[in-house]
């Protein structure tokens, strides 16, 4: 939206995420297992898969609130599950390839948040993005993995918060 359509977009915030460049914020061996087991096929086998994933890709330096993400999950697997949703995903994030010179039209005031501790998306990734959008600011949160855990709320919502303001200020002036 921000590269294809600028009129639309007044800032960005960009958090776990990288422009699709083969060598940069790939998942790290340890995720591949994520991506090699087999779908859930029910209700209880769904809820402890998210439980297993967000444990691995989570952020290590953070509360793991285990009774809290088996709720979201039970949620989530409620609100509409599908076995071949990950897949689908996966494969998506694939045919999409490299973004890098679609990113870099992107002019939109850009905030660039990344977990130092991502085993999806890993921290070359946030680099890249940030890199590839001219004045975008790049904060690498210390802990942080590919998640979004409760002790960062605040600081997420004050950056995300302070790059719309910086939005605000550079359309005022222009």
């Amino acid at each position: 939206m921000a590269a294809r359509h600028p009129d639309r977009v007044l800032s960005l915030a960009s958090i776990m995420s990288n422009t699709g460049h083969r060598w940069r914020g790939q998942p790290g061996l340890r995720a591949y297992p994520i991506f090699l087991r087999k779908p859930a096929r029910d209700r209880a086998a769904a809820i402890d898969s998210a439980v297993a994933t967000f444990r691995l890709i989570g952020s290590p330096e953070f509360p793991f609130d285990e009774e809290e993400l088996r709720t979201l999950a039970e949620r989530s697997y409620e609100r509409g599950f599908d076995p071949a949703g990950a897949g689908r995903q996966l494969a998506a994030i694939i045919a999409a390839g490299d973004r890098t010179a679609e990113v870099a039209t992107i002019t939109a005031p850009t905030i660039v948040i990344h977990g130092t501790r991502d085993v999806m998306v890993t921290p070359s990734g946030g680099r890249a993005t940030a890199r590839a959008i001219k004045g975008a600011r790049l904060v690498m949160i210390e802990g942080m993995g590919h998640d979004l855990p409760r002790g960062l709320w605040e600081r997420i919502a004050d950056l995300v918060a302070g790059n719309t303001a910086r939005a605000r200020t550079q359309r005022a002036t222009a």
